[in-house]
């Protein structure tokens, strides 16, 4: 996985992927940090919510930006090196074990990235035990309908150039969350309470089918196309953007990005 999002680093902040920072600014407002909060940001990416947290916190206050892939992380730091940022800390952790401290932070979040854990639920229980009683750990997944019916494209175009998923129920990883009462069930069963799952649209127009290519290249996706032999993936692209193409409208191409923003608290005495 880290070799995978190692690849795709470079052009992680596509525009065309507008909907990572448009997420992380949601995600920061419902958080609501005070000043001086210690935030741990698990699967920072390229650190877009780690960005918005520390603008909340202030200078008083402090991010610690995890991942497993380095690439991401030194995309990061070069945001924090152009803006002269003191106070986010970059480790490359694994976020189903943690090397801090019980109860260290005031909040944990992760945007788009807990559906990448083996097992979800020690992760939220490994979370919750790095969070101080009565701060808040939020996630955000997509729901079930998010990016389609591109991303049923995709799965049907791409199975024809004989690439087939082991689990036909979720081909893609961010399938295994994709539904609030999971994601309800995931929070209490960490212990946590003061459970609230909101879904919001993200979504917004796309010039054409090509920015949605971007998409593709620039996200988790490529791996998929990289399984597919190197001298028939520019015919696989060709073939899946003419599907695609059908869909466009008057504005351009609606990206569906429905999200849910999942949150709970640490009860005292956990």
């Amino acid at each position: 996985m880290a070799a995978a999002f190692n690849r795709v680093a470079a052009g992680y902040d596509n525009p065309a992927s507008c909907f990572f920072p448009f997420c992380a600014d949601r995600l920061i407002v419902r958080l609501k940090p005070a000043r001086g909060s210690k935030i741990l940001d698990v699967a920072t990416g390229t650190g877009v919510v780690a960005m918005a947290a520390v603008q909340a916190v202030g200078h008083e206050g402090r991010v610690m930006a995890i991942d497993l892939a380095e690439g991401m992380l030194d995309r990061l730091q070069e945001k924090i090196d152009k803006f002269g940022i003191p106070n986010i800390d970059l480790h490359v952790m694994d976020a189903a074990a943690l090397d801090f401290r019980r109860e260290y932070f005031d909040h944990v979040v992760c945007s788009f990235g807990i559906f990448f854990l083996p097992d979800m639920s020690a992760g939220l229980r490994e979370w919750a035990r790095v969070t101080k009683p009565g701060g808040r750990i939020l996630f955000t997944v997509f729901v079930k309908q998010a990016f389609q019916p591109m991303m049923e494209l995709f799965i049907r175009r791409i199975e024809n150039f004989g690439v087939v998923a082991p689990d036909k129920n979720a081909p893609f990883a961010a399938m295994r969350l994709a539904d609030p009462e999971h994601c309800r069930d995931l929070l209490s069963g960490a212990g946590l309470k003061d459970i609230e799952v909101h879904t919001e649209q993200l979504g917004y127009h796309l010039k054409d089918e090509a920015e949605w290519w971007e998409v593709i290249w620039n996200s988790s996706m490529r791996e998929w196309v990289e399984r597919i032999p190197s001298d028939q993936q520019e015919s696989f692209r060709a073939e899946h953007l003419a599907d695609v193409h059908p869909l466009m409208g008057e504005q351009g191409l609606w990206l569906n990005v429905e999200t849910i923003f999942a949150t709970g608290t640490k009860p005292s005495g956990a």
